[in-house]
């Protein structure tokens, strides 16, 4: 069968013969945008991919035996991991934010960031490209800290199932996260982005942490009562949540606040009525605001999350990961302020390979 003709030839009209020579063109991907001008979210492939039996054939019998697997099977794709729905949310924003500022560079910038060895490159690239994710800055250090990296790509937020690595950002003024898969699955939307954070340590400082843990509830009462209009310091996520609102008002200037597809929560165990008033006015005072604040006085949070569906949770507390996890919410543990029982281990020398 011959394609159609050009115009005035017979067969079908122009405009159909131009449609069918575009669908036989390859399809052009968007330009990346300049780090510095990008939100960078940098992600371990641990945390977008299960690599649960390429980490065991690493910790049972090698490095080699490890790469050589990755060899093997580099043509499958790895299974989605925690990570995984937060990153296609990260895209469906920015598919939007080009259809309205399409000379624009401010949007989110995804880094694939890993120890992984060069030779384990392809596998990753297959899978990101059978998924039709848009990656296209890999870090693969071979065994090295990424951390160095991640300042030089200029990372708003570092997400990893790596502990250690996390404290190591945290301690380097990153906002970076430690992300757990939940332990049940929970549809979330595709079209908006949902993000819930915690407040103490998490987007403030942990200086109320403090007051309760040395002296007790009722005097973190009274000192958050005398504190009200003294806004609290900032948290390691202070600054996510500041891009995140910089990309909403894009959309709001749009006219779009209703249908903006990035939305935030505050989720805390602060009462409203006795600690309420100094967290919200702390965000008043940086220019920022959450779409939704929600004040549980001690409350558990799983059963909010699953209601809220968001794509990621921070939360400086495990018990308050653990909780979201039970109820299907994807959670990440912010290593940062006196809730943190243990101190980091020294770095050991030789890196893991995998352990991103």
């Amino acid at each position: 069968m011959e394609p159609p003709g050009p115009a005035g030839a017979p067969g079908r009209p122009w405009d159909e013969a131009k449609a069918f020579y575009d669908n036989l063109a390859p399809k052009k991907k968007p330009k990346s945008p300049k780090p510095e001008n990008a939100i960078t979210i940098a992600v371990s492939s641990r945390a977008l991919f299960r690599m649960e039996e390429e980490q065991k054939i690493y910790t049972e019998q090698g490095v080699e035996a490890y790469v050589k697997y990755q060899l093997d099977h580099e043509n499958e794709p790895f299974l989605p991991g925690a990570a995984f729905p937060f990153v296609k949310a990260l895209e469906a924003v920015n598919a939007q934010l080009r259809e309205l500022y399409p000379d624009s560079e401010e949007l989110f910038d995804i880094v694939l960031m890993t120890n992984n060895h060069a030779q384990v490159g392809v596998r990753l690239i297959n899978s990101i490209n059978h998924y039709d994710l848009f990656i296209e800055r890999f870090c693969m250090t071979g065994g090295n800290s990424p951390i160095c990296y991640l300042k030089a790509y200029h990372t708003n937020l570092y997400l990893s199932s790596d502990a250690e690595k996390v404290s190591g950002a945290i301690e380097e003024g990153i906002a970076a996260a430690t992300i757990f898969s939940p332990s049940r699955d929970l549809e979330v939307s595709e079209k908006q982005l949902r993000v819930a954070f915690d407040g103490d340590a998490v987007l403030f400082s942990d200086e109320s942490e403090q007051i309760v843990k040395a002296h007790g509830l009722d005097m973190f009462f009274e000192h958050e009562k005398a504190h009200e209009n003294k806004p609290l310091a900032q948290g390691p996520l202070k600054g996510f949540l500041e891009a995140l609102g910089k990309l909403q008002k894009k959309f709001y200037s749009k006219g779009l606040r209703l249908e903006c597809p990035i939305r935030t929560y505050l989720v805390t165990a602060r009462s409203a009525a006795s600690s309420g008033a100094r967290a919200l006015k702390t965000l008043r005072s940086w220019g920022l605001e959450t779409d939704e604040a929600l004040f549980l006085a001690g409350a558990p949070k799983g059963p909010l999350l699953r209601k809220i569906r968001p794509h990621i949770f921070f939360d400086d507390q495990m018990f308050h990961v653990e909780g979201a996890q039970e109820m299907g919410a994807v959670a990440a543990h912010v290593p940062y302020g006196v809730a943190q029982k243990h101190k980091r281990p020294a770095r050991d020398k030789q890196q893991n390979p995998d352990s991103k």
